[in-house]
């Protein structure tokens, strides 16, 4: 089970939301680069970095704080928040990130980042509110369900899909293990668990059933109630 770190970023600062709200932020002390220093300190293998303002703008929107953390940091990391474009992609990679991760764009134009998986290393990222993809920065929910998104992608060439709970996420609930697995079961592709991770008991949950690749943690982290140094 790989654990990924997760920085959101926001206005240049790290930050953390409830239920994807941008009005709900908070704002860490450490710098961006720092934060990522620290888990790479810890024994992480790979940091999720997701551009806020990029999911909404369609564009890159944190290149500079990237930058600083690419030069400061050796750990791997993954990026998502706006990428739309093989241009974007390019640029991504460029500057270090190891593997970018497609969200809305998965939705609108599936072929597109079949297109993408084939040339470059890719994520899918599916989002959902009760069970349906949520797009935009969460700001829209579709009327495709999140496990026929998955299956689009069983043999597309992608690295791994992550999914998350949107009403979930950053709100300490616990994690959604029967929505992860039937990812999982959808897809067959590596499946990366988000949204409402709370302590051990969902770690220890997503372990047991044994074709979930990883889990992404964020505010558990942040507000102490889990210690994930024990998994690196």
């Amino acid at each position: 089970m790989t654990i990924f770190p997760a920085i959101d970023l926001k206005d240049g600062k790290a930050v953390r939301l409830s239920k994807g709200l941008m009005q709900s932020a908070t704002v860490y002390s450490h710098e961006p680069w720092e934060l990522v220093k620290i888990f790479e300190e810890m024994g992480a293998t790979w940091v999720h970095l997701v551009d806020l303002n990029g999911a909404f703008s369609g564009k890159p929107e944190h290149l500079e704080e990237i930058r600083k953390i690419r030069k400061n940091c050796n750990v791997k990391l993954e990026l998502g928040g706006g990428i739309r474009s093989e241009a974007t992609i390019q640029t991504y990679l460029d500057i270090g990130i190891d593997r970018v991760i497609l969200g809305s764009i998965a939705v609108k134009d599936p072929q597109f980042v079949k297109k993408m998986a084939a040339k470059y290393p890719v994520v899918v990222g599916i989002d959902a509110v009760d069970g349906y993809v949520a797009v935009e920065g969460w700001g829209e929910v579709s009327n495709l369900k999140a496990t026929d998104l998955a299956r689009e992608f069983a043999n597309a060439g992608v690295e791994a899909i992550i999914c998350t709970d949107v009403g979930r996420d950053g709100m300490l609930s616990g994690v959604n293990v029967a929505f992860t697995k039937a990812i999982a079961d959808a897809s067959g592709v590596a499946t990366i668990a988000s949204g409402g991770v709370k302590d051990e008991h969902d770690i220890e949950a997503l372990i047991a059933e044994g074709n979930i690749e990883g889990v992404i943690v964020g505010k558990a982290y942040y507000e102490g109630t889990i210690d994930i140094r024990k998994y690196f």
